[in-house]
């Protein structure tokens, strides 16, 4: 784990924002809070904290190359644009799938795809899906229902100390998925099997489809139930790079370490708090529009 540039991952953070804000208006809706809450972790994943390789996938994201079989033997998920997976190397996992904006605008911020490609986002036949699956730009599996990652993640570190291989599995989880009973059998199972080789990171911003997560279903104390089934856990301010970078740092003993990053998913754009908690979607409204489109200008001058 390289030591991280914490001026730069600030810039990657207010360039996911400022894209995410883009396509939203661009596209009529978005899932605009996820990339908002979520952009100093992405931004620190990509930014310094994992060892990836270079990129094995076009700069432009493909086209849709159908599914796997005897007839498609080229297919190609889209974990290559997070470089290769042999020895040595770190792998990452998107667990909730409708942050896919925010993990293309964080490959966009790395260098690892280009500009263009956002903008093929939710389009017929393109890979730069809106709810992100195996061929989508950084996502090496489809993780279907909320929760299932963790046992993906789960099984990959188990085989890579199996093999002995060298270098971690990252997991990108959304607090919601805490609610899933699968998410603490996979905790369990991950401290049992002593996978000090899987970090985990969770976006808490406290926020789901239906309103405040508290008032849905309460997760909290997360800390003491992470430590109850014998995982390692840090609680950071999600939106402090260097926090998250010495989080990852943390000596686990032969466990799996669970990082919990409290967000707001107005971060960078307080123009939103007013909505909350009703931000899982975001829509302008045709009288906001010319005063986010404003807004996104001043982004791309710096001024905000």
């Amino acid at each position: 784990m390289s030591q991280i540039d914490y001026e730069k991952i600030h810039g990657m953070a207010a360039g996911i924002r400022r894209r995410v804000l883009e396509i939203t208006i661009e596209k009529n809706g978005c899932y605009l809070s996820q990339a908002l809450s979520s952009a100093e972790i992405l931004a620190s994943l990509y930014g310094g904290i994992m060892n990836l390789g270079e990129s094995q996938a076009p700069y432009d994201a493909p086209k849709f190359g159908g599914v796997p079989g005897k007839t498609n033997q080229d297919y190609v998920t889209g974990r290559a644009y997070n470089g290769p997976t042999t020895d040595g190397y770190d792998r990452l996992l998107i667990s909730p799938a409708h942050y896919a904006v925010a993990v293309y605008a964080a490959l966009i911020e790395g260098g690892r795809m280009s500009p263009e490609s956002l903008f093929q986002f939710n389009v017929d036949g393109s890979t730069v899906e809106q709810i992100g699956a195996e061929h989508s730009p950084g996502f090496e599996l489809t993780t279907g229902s909320f929760g299932q990652a963790i046992s993906q993640a789960g099984g990959i570190a188990y085989s890579r100390k199996k093999k002995k291989e060298k270098g971690k599995v990252f997991l990108f989880m959304s607090d919601g998925e805490l609610e899933e009973g699968q998410t603490w059998e996979g905790i369990q199972a991950s401290v049992f099997y002593q996978l000090d080789n899987l970090v985990i990171f969770v976006d808490v911003n406290g926020q789901q489809y239906d309103g405040w997560t508290k008032d849905i279903m309460n997760i909290e104390p997360i800390t003491g139930r992470v430590k109850g089934f014998g995982a390692e856990c840090v609680t950071v301010d999600g939106h402090d790079p260097e926090a998250i970078y010495k989080a990852a740092l943390t000596e686990t003993n032969g466990k799996p370490l669970v990082v919990l990053c409290y967000t707001n998913t107005a971060q960078g754009l307080p123009e939103l708090d007013s909505r909350k908690p009703h931000l899982h979607f975001v829509r302008f409204k045709a009288n906001e529009v010319d005063t986010f489109k404003e807004i996104l200008e001043n982004m791309k001058k710096g001024v905000r």
